[in-house]
């Protein structure tokens, strides 16, 4: 099964049962290389579902000493369509090598 690591508003129970139809399982990790920054959200369907106008983004900063803690979740392929689906143009998806040596995907900023 796939993994995804989430810093954000996909680690909320009532934006898992909105995308994924229950809440997950998951267990701690960190992003390694990357710190969190705030993003500005005007997609009324994430709003509504969120109840949050500011979510967390990440970005690659190259230092190693950095890192963004989260939690990391197995998931199906059809859930990994439906967290695209849910997360704005913003953000896009990578897989990355986790602090615990996992291999997980995660949503990161697709401009920076």
């Amino acid at each position: 099964m796939p993994l995804l690591f989430s810093y954000g508003t996909l680690r909320d129970p009532a934006v898992q049962r909105a995308n994924f139809g229950r809440e997950l399982a998951g267990r701690a990790d960190a992003l390694p290389g990357y710190a969190t920054r705030m993003l500005e959200i005007t997609d009324p369907d994430v709003l509504a579902v969120s109840g949050e106008t500011h979510h967390p983004i990440v970005v690659a900063t190259g230092d190693g000493a950095d890192q963004v803690a989260g939690v990391v979740f197995e998931v199906t392929d059809d859930d990994l369509v439906a967290a695209d689906g849910y997360e704005v143009a913003d953000y896009h998806r990578i897989l990355v090598a986790l602090a615990s040596g996992v291999r997980a995907w995660v949503y990161v900023s697709a401009t920076a």
